[in-house]
């Protein structure tokens, strides 16, 4: 087979302009060369060994207690991820450790039901699950660390659930609510992402309606006057983030994900040539953005907060979640809503060694506490809004043109990130260890804690599936932003100069193997100085700068 790939890479010296012409078309090509694969460099050598994978594996086995076993339990879980993870290597041996840790956890979620396969959040039953344990809240990071394995069928028969088979919520208190419909869960979104990497007609095709069906009837459910959305903080009516201060209304949370709902099943309609159906929604999904950025930013603290559904004010503190519109590039360029992002290095906003804290640290209503609900979002760190702040900072330095924030910001809240996940055992080693929520001042895990005073503590949040890491490495830190059609565009948030070499090897895309490269000195992996992309076994870019690139790959 035949393919041509256009190579575009951008001058950093010339990104501001780029970005406002970016507004108006797709894409300003600084050089454009089109190469023929077939006279490009063939390389079908691995790069890395699985023998590093192997290592840690090891490793995470040993100082592991199983509590609990699902499809795949410890003896087997080398022989499955070396069969379904890209490999990894980089010189900070922390980030590569988690990254294998993440892996290690999320194979620990995968489930198998008389439906076929889900992923759980967490692995011991809890009372307020839906159907066989599963639980929406997390589900759209389910989608996004999930995408990267190579085999597609856990998350296509995790779709097939949600669509068909996850019921009403067993609670009395919830059972109007059909399960998927908890959390505002944007399945939508979670599938269109999903195809970016797997690419299936056939998923998109048999879900649209259904999928249609459940944005409706969310719509119909959580409608107010303002024709924006109404959430809980809490409870499966809510947006999962219980104690939160701004406490119920209309959330930042719930409206960008009814957003990005509008907008996926629009691009979902389109790419089934139902062109009608998606205008319609395109425009839905405008709408909201615009009431988004109208109703729910405060001008005067520049940050988007809760509007209070009874007296029509905005709260008055800034949380953590307020973030959340830029991971679906909600707020517009050059209106001055990137001045939010100055609170993330600020000591009294959200900046904290062990993880962002929920709420301002400024604010009265900001607590960390050992006792109470253990589930807390008015102070503590949690692993699940560090994933969504994490996800939209990405999102702003790859896209939007603003000296608020660096790469240098996003790596280092990273970096805290990565240090967060351990844990002292009672045998005093450090071991790797992802749980709920943790002191942002001491990285203790404070749901543990409380948990651990109760008779019957059966480690609840051990292994917890309710954030992001994978994905964040992978879009963000290293920079493959998946598209629709057949390009590859990578734009790494890593800062120059501070890695000397990374490989990431054989990352499913297309049908097809990517391996992305890069090795300064040209002595780590001997592929060549500087950026080199791999596409199914042929060498299609090389470059002496870690970069933006974007190759167009079609077919011919």
């Amino acid at each position: 087979m035949l393919f041509w790939l256009s190579i575009f890479i951008y001058d950093s010296q010339n990104i501001n302009l780029f970005f406002l012409i970016m507004n108006r078309i797709y894409t300003i090509l600084v050089s454009l060369v089109y190469i023929n694969v077939l006279s490009l460099e063939a390389y079908s050598q691995d790069v890395l060994s699985s023998d590093l994978l192997n290592s840690y594996i090891s490793e995470f086995n040993r100082t592991d207690n199983e509590l609990y076993q699902q499809y795949i339990p410890n003896k087997d879980a080398y022989l499955f991820l070396k069969e379904n993870i890209p490999l990894f290597d980089c010189p900070d041996k922390n980030v590569e450790r988690t990254y294998y840790f993440r892996w290690w956890t999320y194979r620990k979620h995968i489930k198998k039901t008389p439906y076929g396969f889900i992923i759980t959040e967490f692995l011991p039953d809890v009372s307020w699950s839906a159907n066989q344990n599963a639980i929406t809240c997390p589900g759209l990071f389910h989608f996004l660390e999930g995408r990267w394995m190579k085999k597609d069928i856990y998350l296509k028969d995790y779709a097939n659930f949600w669509l068909n088979h996850s019921g009403y919520h067993k609670n009395s208190n919830w059972s109007h609510f059909e399960a998927v419909l908890g959390h505002a869960f944007p399945l939508s979104d979670a599938i269109l992402q999903f195809y970016k990497v797997h690419p299936d007609y056939t998923l998109l095709e048999n879900s649209k309606e259904k999928l249609l069906k459940n944005f409706k009837k969310l719509e119909s459910l959580r409608s107010t006057d303002t024709e924006l959305y109404w959430s809980n903080a809490g409870g499966w009516e809510g947006d999962g983030m219980e104690v939160a201060v701004g406490g119920d209304g209309i959330r930042p949370t719930v409206n960008s994900y009814m957003y990005s709902q509008a907008l996926a099943l629009s691009k979902i309609y389109s790419i089934l040539g139902e062109d009608k159906i998606a205008k319609k929604l395109h425009n839905k999904s405008k709408k909201i953005a615009k009431l988004v950025n109208e109703l729910l930013w405060d001008k005067e603290a520049k940050f988007f907060k809760v509007l209070k559904i009874d007296n029509k004010k905005l709260v008055t503190s800034r949380e953590l979640f307020g973030y959340v519109p830029w991971c679906y590039s909600i707020p517009p360029k050059n209106k001055g809503f990137e001045e939010a992002w100055k609170q993330v290095n600020d000591s009294k906003g959200f900046y904290a060694p062990y993880g962002l804290t929920t709420c301002e640290q400024r604010h009265k209503g900001f607590k960390v506490e050992y006792n109470g609900h253990e589930c807390q979002w008015n102070g503590p760190s949690w692993p699940y809004a560090t994933s969504q702040t994490l996800m939209a900072m990405a999102n702003v330095l790859q896209e939007y043109p603003q000296d608020v924030i660096s790469k240098k910001d996003y790596f280092s809240q990273f970096l805290i990130y990565t240090n967060s996940h351990k844990l002292q055992n009672e045998k005093g080693i450090i071991v790797p260890w992802i749980d709920e929520n943790l002191d942002p001042y001491t990285g203790t895990w404070i749901a543990r804690t409380l948990l651990s005073r109760k008779q019957n503590f059966n480690e609840r949040g051990k292994d917890y599936n309710h954030s992001l890491y994978i994905d964040l490495l992978i879009t963000g830190l290293l920079g493959l932003k998946p598209h629709i059609d057949n390009v590859i565009e990578i734009n790494p948030c890593l800062p120059n100069n501070v890695w000397d070499y990374f490989c990431i090897q054989k990352i499913p895309y297309k049908k097809g193997d990517l391996t992305i490269i890069w090795d300064k000195k040209g002595t780590r992996y001997n592929m060549g100085v500087g950026f080199t992309i791999i596409y199914n076994e042929v060498v299609v870019y090389r470059g002496e700068q870690l970069e933006r690139v974007i190759c167009r790959i079609e077919k011919k």
